[in-house]
């Protein structure tokens, strides 16, 4: 388990919502956990996750995702079963949170 991914999903997590996620720490993190992310039309992206699917956008004028935008993966995350907790149960083990694809 990598501390800063650790880390970046607390942030994810953490209440109230952190406005300073940059959008190649969420990729990164993606990669991470297996996750397929492709490309849409100009800054969509269609992240599968677990079987789980979501239309991410990236951020127009800046490099940091909104907090909506943090909200709504946030929501992404949990319903793929990525969460904190999870993700520290993991450490170290293949878990059903952790697929290699």
């Amino acid at each position: 388990m990598s501390h800063k991914h650790a880390n970046l999903i607390r942030a994810i997590f953490q209440e109230p919502v952190n406005c300073n996620i940059h959008w190649r720490e969420i990729e990164s993190l993606l990669n991470h956990l297996g996750a397929l992310v492709e490309s849409g039309h100009g800054a969509r992206f269609r992240i599968v996750l677990n079987r789980m699917e979501f239309f991410f956008h990236h951020p127009h004028h800046s490099n940091t995702c909104s907090k909506q935008s943090i909200k709504d993966f946030r929501a992404f995350l949990a319903r793929a079963g990525v969460t904190p907790s999870a993700y520290e149960l993991g450490e170290g083990e293949s878990t059903p949170a952790h697929p290699r694809h």
